[in-house]
């Protein structure tokens, strides 16, 4: 920057310092610039102001310089600060807005906003920050006459969030740009293979992104760290492709060593642990929420992600969150589930998701009426999105036994009407509802809807032959012969004709039997006497059968009631029947302690007790023996009397102890 003129302003001049000169403070301002060194400069920019307040390049230079220091909140203030300032700071403030997240604002500030390459290029970023990408590449295709280097790599995003992954390959050939142009490029350009489901070419090309990284972060001299961190996007997309190619164990092994490492922007980290979450599911849900807690703001009181991770697409910050409600549920943490839901309603006002994570919450309480309710206001209120409603709402009323509410949300989704899945799941509710008149209406509906489609894959006759199983199950049986006379005529099928003839011989024999004619006879049957097959004992007598009640009753006399075969004893090997001896004890298999012979041993209340310190114990027993040996003579009386009394009883003495006091 060149040195600003002194007839810039008149600097005040203070009584003990001189003011320091203009040019040599602009000086001083350029080199700071020059050396990216800015809180420098933003201080050298105050010094500025101070000689002169209303400075245009001084205070422009201050906003950059907080810009680029990362101070976004000084830069904001100072921009609102400075507006009695002839000076348009629009473009300025709406980055600020925008590195602010608040993109409403952002885009507010925009709009007075000369068509610039550099009003549009932020006004594309806004777009994509608030998940807009229709409205982003239509700026970006707009910018292609501006040839900004690496525009490419932008739109491909726009195009695989926006839905469009099916018009990258086109979009690159008309540019004549290669995926391995750069890595970012060949980054995008696999994320688009993975919205086409082509996981192999994705993840050969993911390969091709991680080596040409490698190379060029390297050729800027980058730390290793720094390689890693820079590439970390490769990384996880990479697990993620092996994850979706069923290889579960190589995913997880990726994304443990990611999060372990912590070498990776926050995003990339955010990503990565979601994706193992939703990897592991609900094997271990504590070690799960833990994970969820490293993305959560650290001051906030409920679960908030942190700043850093605005930069996270709309959807991506959407499914962690969704993440979260299902494994508290699972976790049986009613209200956590139900604080996170309600904040969801807020921050994703237009998206399916919150108003279904809602409805399990509501299921989970035995709450399906209010879940059920919630979900018809939200399909009633969106059109567009009701078909995952509906659906969801039709699972619940089914399992919650209303099955009419059921069917008719199917009913509502008009895309898979005519399916022949559909069409059973609906009239099967409507059966069970008791709506048979509103079961027939969806046959003939998706009768009609089939009768008038022009595809390869008809399913017409699939329909219509299970029209007429419902109509004769229901006793239609003229409704079903119509039905069978229209598959035979249309279609020839031998099933149909079958069921004709086997439906219309109810009402109308002629018919039957003039249709019956058209059928082929089976081989084989022609040597097969139908009157003796009636005679069998397994036919049914009709009434034209020529056997009475009498020659039925002659038969079963006749028949002779089968004997019993006695069969011999077998006994164990030596043993002699004519001689079996002894019977055996009846208590052999009893535990001694159920016999009835047993008797528990006694136990010697004359034991010395021993107490005092261990090292008393010895001569507490000597003296406890001695006493015991003394008053022996004055006891021998009494234990004589017990011992004798007891071998009354037994045979042998109960116990040793017994034996050697009789011997005292």
């Amino acid at each position: 920057m060149p040195p600003k003129p002194k007839d810039k302003g008149k600097p005040s001049q203070s009584a003990w310092q001189p003011p320091p000169a203009i040019e040599d403070l602009f000086t001083a301002l350029n080199k700071h610039i020059q050396r990216s060194d800015y809180e420098q400069a933003v201080k050298v920019a105050d010094q500025v102001l101070g000689v002169v307040p209303a400075d245009e390049d001084a205070l422009r230079c201050k906003v950059v310089a907080l810009i680029k220091a990362d101070s976004i909140d000084n830069a904001l203030s100072t921009i609102q600060s400075a507006q009695r300032v002839p000076v348009d700071f629009s473009f300025f403030k709406a980055y600020c807005l925008y590195r602010q997240n608040k993109l409403d604002e952002a885009l507010e500030s925009l709009k007075g906003q000369e068509r610039r390459s550099e009003a549009m290029l932020l006004e594309s970023q806004i777009f994509f920050r608030m998940g807009k990408m229709d409205a982003c590449v239509d700026v970006y295709q707009k910018l292609q006459k501006s040839k900004i280097d690496s525009l490419e790599i932008n739109i491909v995003a726009a195009l695989v969030l926006g839905g469009r992954a099916s018009e990258v390959q086109g979009m690159m050939e008309a540019n004549r740009v290669k995926a391995s142009s750069s890595f970012e490029l060949a980054y995008n350009t696999a994320c688009s293979l993975i919205e086409r489901n082509k996981y192999t070419e994705a993840e050969q090309l993911l390969l091709t992104a991680r080596r040409i990284g490698q190379e060029t972060l390297m050729d800027d001299n980058l730390a290793e760290d720094d390689i890693e961190i820079e590439l970390a996007p490769i990384a996880v997309q990479l697990a993620y492709v092996q994850q979706l190619l069923g290889r579960s164990q190589e995913a997880m092994e990726a994304y443990t060593d990611i999060i372990n490492r912590n070498l990776a922007d926050e995003s990339s980290f955010a990503v990565a642990i979601n994706n193992f979450v939703a990897l592991k599911g609900t094997r271990d849900v504590s070690n799960n929420l833990r994970k969820l807690d490293q993305l959560k703001e650290k001051d906030a009181q409920g679960f908030q992600l942190t700043c850093g991770l605005e930069k996270l697409s709309t959807k991506q910050r959407e499914t962690i969150y969704a993440n979260r409600v299902l494994l508290l549920l699972h976790a049986n943490k009613m209200d956590q589930a139900r604080e996170i839901v309600a904040a969801l309603t807020d921050m994703f006002a237009d998206s399916v998701v919150p108003v279904l994570l809602q409805s399990a919450v509501l299921v989970r309480e035995n709450k399906t009426s209010r879940a059920e309710e919630i979900l018809g206001q939200f399909a009633e209120k969106f059109p567009e999105k009701s078909k995952i409603v509906f659906l969801a709402r039709a699972q619940i009323a089914a399992a919650a036994g209303h099955p009419q509410i059921a069917a008719d949300s199917l009913a509502k989704i008009p895309d898979i009407q005519h399916k022949p899945a559909t069409v059973a799941t609906i009239v099967a509710l409507k059966e069970r509802a008791g709506d048979i008149d509103g079961a027939s209406a969806i046959l003939e509906s998706a009768i009609k809807w089939w009768s008038n489609a022009m595809t390869e894959d008809n399913k017409l006759d699939v329909i219509m032959q299970e029209a007429a199983s419902f109509k004769i199950r229901h006793g239609r049986e003229e409704d079903a012969a119509h039905l069978y006379e229209q598959l035979v005529k249309s279609h020839g099928s031998i099933e149909a004709l079958a069921g004709l003839v086997s439906t219309i011989a109810r009402v109308n024999i002629d018919k039957a039997e003039a249709y019956e004619k058209q059928l082929k006879p089976l081989p084989g049957l022609k040597g097969i006497d139908v009157d003796s097959l009636e005679k069998t004992s397994g036919a049914k007598h009709g009434e034209g059968s020529h056997i009475s009640i009498a020659d039925i009753q002659e038969e079963g006399k006749k028949e002779k009631p089968k004997k019993k075969r006695k069969r011999k004893p077998r006994f164990p090997k030596g043993f002699d029947p004519a001689n079996p001896g002894p019977p055996p004890d009846p208590e052999r298999w009893l535990p001694k302690r159920e016999r009835s012979s047993y008797r528990p041993k006694r136990k010697d209340k004359r034991a010395a007790q021993v107490r005092g310190s261990q090292g008393a114990v010895v001569r507490e027993k000597h003296e406890a023996g001695a006493s015991a040996t003394n008053s022996s003579s004055s006891n021998s009386k009494s234990s004589q009397a017990a011992n004798s009394k007891a071998a009354t009883e037994h045979s042998k003495p109960s116990s040793k102890s017994s034996r050697k006091k009789s011997r005292n």
